[in-house]
């Protein structure tokens, strides 16, 4: 049996995030320190290669590694030949174009012709230019895009934020956004068919662990009579469990999994139908 073959970033809290899931999903990796490059399940079916999340695609592109996490930005840049498996619900940023403060720009339109515009994604804004009929000198840097306008690097810049801070506190105004980024997960298009189902066993328990994430597993001691009605409130997933109580007639066990969101309203709607011994647990993994 082949071995699947997982890239994942290497650092930053997107690697600490892909790490704590898989481990979640029931994939148990060894623990790992900042200088480890490469885990494996102890039945030597899965393995981890840390990367740096700009080089996931193309390593995954090559079939170095079989599937990969990286981001939906990073994999528009590159156009690695790779297939889209998966977004996941974290990581997310936009991609924007901004400009300093006190420019009186209020949309790309109306910039200059001859731009100087610094930015990790080189591919993307040269692209995005084009469409607007403008040929800027595009300038790649590998960090710190945001501070460039103000050491006269550039004009502009198309950098990624999660909610602008950054950029405002360097005095820098957006004035478009280019796309919207989650973390994903991506795959080799040539992997045979035992990996390509193994590789749908990962996604079915990175999914479950996600769903899960989002409900919780209520458990009390309701009135017969109010069954009913409790259900307009507490549905489940399809329909909650219902158990019998030793030596009482006139209660049950309901068993039920509920949004997250909700149980705060659903324990006092609980109290007041005659809901008793409430208890709330996490779910680690939801198969539906």
């Amino acid at each position: 049996m082949d071995m699947l073959k997982i890239a994942i970033p290497n650092k930053g809290r997107l690697s600490e995030k892909i790490y704590d899931l898989l481990n979640c999903a029931g994939l148990v990796f060894p623990s790992k320190d900042e200088r480890t490059l490469q885990v494996t399940t102890k039945d030597k079916k899965y393995s981890i290669i840390f990367l740096r999340t700009q080089d996931i695609p193309m390593i995954v592109e090559n079939g170095i590694a079989d599937i990969g996490f990286t981001g939906f930005d990073i994999l528009t840049e590159l156009k690695s030949d790779v297939d889209k498996i998966m977004d996941l619900d974290f990581g997310y940023c936009e991609m924007v174009v901004a400009v300093k403060e006190e420019d009186t720009f209020t949309k790309p339109e109306e910039l200059p012709e001859n731009l100087k515009i610094a930015t990790s994604f080189p591919n993307i804004a040269k692209e995005y230019f084009e469409k607007l009929g403008k040929k800027p000198k595009i300038i790649e840097v590998s960090g710190a895009t945001e501070i460039t306008p103000r050491l006269g690097l550039s004009d502009v810049v198309v950098d990624i934020t999660s909610s602008g801070a950054t950029l405002k506190s360097n005095k820098l105004r957006i004035i478009d956004k280019i796309l919207e980024s989650t973390a994903i997960v991506i795959a080799n298009r040539n992997l045979n068919e035992e990996k390509k189902e193994r590789t749908q066993v990962v996604l079915r328990a990175l999914k479950s662990v996600i769903d899960a994430r989002e409900k919780k597993y209520l458990m009390a001691h309701i009135p017969k009579k109010s069954i009913d009605e409790i259900r307009t409130f507490l549905p489940g997933l399809s329909s909650p469990t219902i158990m019998t109580l030793a030596g009482d007639n006139e209660h049950v066990v309901m068993h039920v999994v509920v949004d997250a969101d909700k149980v705060f309203d659903s324990i006092d709607k609980l109290k007041k139908l005659g809901g008793q011994g409430i208890l709330i647990m996490t779910v680690d993994q939801m198969v539906r």
